[in-house]
């Protein structure tokens, strides 16, 4: 499968990290990165890195090429990608966080590329595709939204319990680490609480994720709410999730959500007591935290559950990219 990553932000340098620690056997081979930032920059970003630590081999640039263990990947700063000849690559990442047009987000197919997957919510996607919950709508689809990371972490989660059990109602919060649409100093932005320091203060406020699973879970709109705080930490999320099930548990919870999830590699378990930073660099799209599960009665389930943000995302992000390309 080939590959171009269109935006070295944090979700296509972290696609970049998991590419190449892949075994040859499921190779990917990643052509060319397009970001307009200078190739100089895009290459130190990627040596060093302030969650996932410094690449452990080596980086290096020149002439047009961000060269990693000795691999030399095609470096372009070009604003609008329908410029680029990529009549050869199977599907472009757009990781731009730009893609909200469909004039944007059908660059890539106009340069020749057989797909485009965008690395977050957009409304010009032909569909939202979460791995887990709805990929079976995959169809003949060209631009194609892998939602939000909250999405990811949420729906399979949700889809497994309502098929196996029912959902009647349920409430989740997003406990998020801050991102860079906050600032970290005060500063305007939008809704006010959103204007204050992200490093210094819990702060209220929405996910995406409420809508985005009515859109990949119709069966449950309407069903589940959401909202989200956003916290003073770099990396590692949480959901913190309370189901009303249409059916009552004939065992135990923790029981229950390991038969359900036994055979989905998607979603994890831990049995021990961690905290967030313990779960950095974990590639499911939600760890359940086994110790942090309440039962109310045989109908009410709170469930606690751990998500890489960043890591766990981009992993999903290469997943979808196969199944795209496979077709």
């Amino acid at each position: 499968m080939k590959i171009v990553i269109n935006g070295f932000g944090r979700i296509g340098r972290t696609v970049l990290r998991q590419i190449l620690s892949l075994p040859e056997a499921n190779a990917v081979e990643v052509v060319r990165i397009n970001d307009i930032a200078s190739l100089e920059t895009c290459a130190y970003l990627f040596k060093y890195d302030s969650v996932f630590g410094p690449y452990p081999g080596t980086v290096t640039s020149g002439g047009e090429s961000l060269t990693v263990d000795g691999r030399k990947i095609h470096f372009s700063a070009e604003k609008d990608l329908s410029t680029l000849d990529l009549s050869d690559v199977d599907v472009v990442m757009e990781c731009t966080g730009k893609a909200d047009t469909i004039d944007v987000a059908e660059r890539g197919l106009k340069a020749g590329a057989a797909n485009v997957l965008i690395s977050g919510p957009s409304a010009a996607a032909e569909v939202t595709l979460v791995l887990g919950a709805n990929e079976d709508k995959l169809g003949n689809h060209r631009i194609i939204s892998n939602g939000s990371c909250t999405t990811n972490a949420l729906a399979p989660l949700l889809r497994g319990i309502d098929d196996a059990i029912g959902i009647k109602t349920g409430h989740m919060t997003t406990i998020h680490c801050y991102t860079g649409s906050q600032p970290m100093v005060d500063a305007p932005r939008g809704p006010l609480e959103r204007s204050r320091a992200g490093g210094v203060s819990m702060v209220p406020t929405t996910t995406s994720a409420t809508k985005l699973v009515g859109k990949v879970l119709p069966q449950l709109e309407g069903k589940v709410t959401g909202a989200a705080v956003r916290v003073p930490a770099i990396s590692v999320s949480a959901v913190d999730l309370t189901l009303t099930l249409a059916k009552p548990i004939d065992k135990p919870a923790n029981d229950t959500l390991q038969d359900i999830f036994a055979d989905n590699p998607i979603i994890g378990f831990t049995k021990d007591r961690v905290v967030s930073t313990d779960m950095r660099a974990r590639p499911e799209s939600l760890v359940i935290a086994l110790p942090e599960t309440l039962e109310a009665n045989d109908h009410q389930l709170r469930i606690f559950g751990w998500y890489d943000n960043e890591w766990g995302f981009s992993a999903r992000m290469i997943d979808m990219a196969r199944l795209m390309a496979a077709r």
